[in-house]
């Protein structure tokens, strides 16, 4: 062949190459707004700039809460420099208030305490700002002033609406003709309206609810509102990521567009990404139809990590049906992921500690676990020293690339893997109804069974642990147990909206 047409070639296929693995590297997400997946570009290169709309504070949280949280907290963990933003939102606050008689700023403030503490157990990372519409009502007045003043909104009574007839494209993130937005009103359509379908900017006060002054006279902001004046104050009219859960495409996100572009029309936010509900009885869990379980709930059963583990297991976008068996599931699966890593760290500590020293093995605890103890008897006997550093540099390199995933989904422990695997065993006891001197107090009266040769009722005990989670593996001479998915799974029974959740206890 001409060298000159091989030279030419070989940077084809180079190009071809290069080409190939750029794309391989891109960071791809769905956007609602164009039903299509599409690159991820940032309008600053190497800042990302990210709104998600949270949740309403005025009660423990629940799983549907636990799902949105964690699906952006993985996005979020997948950017080096994120300027991120979690809305805490208004009128539900004041209904709870009033049905509590707690002032609505003290009530707000308690479940949003309430809500980082479990954002922490399930190890979501902090937003950069977290709003609150209590402190933002400055920048919500002056919004609606600007969008009455440009002929986008009319006041009524005090009362403020935005004219939907007046911006042709509302409708273009969900698809949704004008007349359907009724079906988002919190309220009776109002007749005093222009269009059934304008929505309110401003309501004027009504007796028994907090108010704020206002150019309208005292009132509180609509619902939509408060999103757009505070993406707007911390990240300007132009950003990257706007998030939030499927429900709130229509009327709640595509109100915001609305009201962006209406104060600013060069409001542009370049994804809309939306996670799917966890459904009960493949029904949306909710605290309205009181189908939901709050965190807490699981979490005194299952651990933290297991429950994070749940939620993340199945497409962000798709609907995750809640089953006592996907959680028991769940929690095995993270079992075995920190018991394997142990074994690996295990595994590294005595092949690095048997490399000949002077001549001499080194020191070897003489607590190793038997299957760490077999490797290391199977190594002496067939490995050399070189294949040993190849052995070690392979499992690092595993433990490494394991331990990035892990980072990235939000599932390395805060605590080491020894730590992870006794708390993940204590939940399993504490779902068993044991405690761990029951178990041991089996294993003995098990040995004791099969010393005597009767294997039916080895078996038969042995049954009857794996039927409470609790499973036995007999390794050499010893008995030592781990928890596993249960035979039998317990009846899942749905809490009352009226159940009361403790809080968690505080620690000095």
């Amino acid at each position: 062949m001409d060298p000159s047409k091989q030279e030419t070639n070989q940077k084809k296929a180079s190009k071809t190459m290069a080409k190939k693995e750029t794309e391989e590297f891109q960071f791809v997400v769905y956007n609602t707004m164009t039903q299509q997946k599409e690159v991820f570009k940032p309008k600053t290169p190497g800042k990302v700039r990210m709104y998600v709309c949270g949740v309403t504070a005025y009660d423990f949280s629940h799983l549907g809460h636990a799902r949105a949280a964690i699906s952006f907290d993985v996005l979020y963990r997948n950017f080096t420099d994120v300027d991120d933003k979690l809305l805490i939102g208004l009128l539900q606050i004041i209904h709870r208030a009033n049905e509590t008689g707690e002032d609505p700023i003290s009530l707000s403030d308690r479940y949003c305490k309430e809500y980082n503490i479990d954002m922490s157990d399930l190890q979501c990372l902090s937003p950069t700002h977290e709003p609150r519409v209590f402190g933002h009502m400055e920048q919500i007045k002056d919004m609606i002033t600007q969008i009455i003043n440009k002929d986008f909104g009319y006041v009524v009574d005090g009362d403020v609406f935005f004219a939907v007839d007046k911006f042709p494209n509302y409708g273009k993130l969900s698809g949704q003709k004008l007349e359907n937005n009724r079906a988002g009103e919190r309220v009776a359509v109002d007749s005093r309206k222009r269009n059934s379908s304008d929505f309110a900017l401003w309501k004027a006060a009504k007796l028994g609810e907090p108010s704020w002054d206002s150019p309208w006279g005292p009132g509180r902001p609509g619902w939509h509102i408060e999103c757009s004046a505070m993406s707007a104050h911390y990240l300007s009219f132009k950003f990257d990521i706007h998030g939030g859960g499927l429900d709130l495409i229509f009327p709640h996100h595509e109100n915001e567009i609305a009201q962006s572009c209406a104060t600013c029309k060069e409001s542009d936010v370049s994804y809309w990404l939306h996670n799917g509900h966890v459904t009960n009885n493949n029904e949306k869990m909710s605290k309205s139809l009181g189908n939901f379980f709050t965190i807490r709930q699981i979490t005194e059963r299952y651990h933290p990590l297991a429950l994070r583990y749940f939620l993340i297991n199945a497409h962000y976008r798709s609907p995750l049906n809640y089953s006592v068996v996907q959680l028991e599931g769940a929690s095995d699966a993270i079992f075995y992921i920190y018991q394997t890593l142990k074994d690996c760290q295990d595994a590294l500590l005595q092949l690095q500690e048997e490399i000949p020293n002077d001549g001499k093995p080194a020191w070897t605890t003489p607590d190793v676990k038997e299957c760490i103890s077999k490797l290391r008897n199977e190594f002496q006997k067939k490995q050399q020293k070189q294949q040993r550093l190849l052995v070690i540099q392979s499992l690092k390199e595993i433990e490494k690339e394991v331990t990035k995933v892990l980072d990235v989904l939000g599932l390395q422990p805060p605590c080491s893997y020894n730590e992870v695997l006794l708390q993940l065993k204590e939940k399993a006891l504490t779902r068993a109804g044991l405690v761990e001197d029951d178990v041991i107090h089996l294993i003995n009266e098990r040995a004791e069974v099969r010393r005597n040769k009767d294997f039916l009722k080895s078996d038969q005990m042995r049954a009857h642990l794996q039927a409470k989670g609790i499973a036995l593996m007999d390794v050499g001479t010893k008995t030592i147990w781990r928890p596993c998915v249960p035979v039998q799974q317990e009846s899942e029974v749905v809490p009352s909206e009226s159940q009361k959740v403790p809080p968690k206890p505080e620690t000095a």
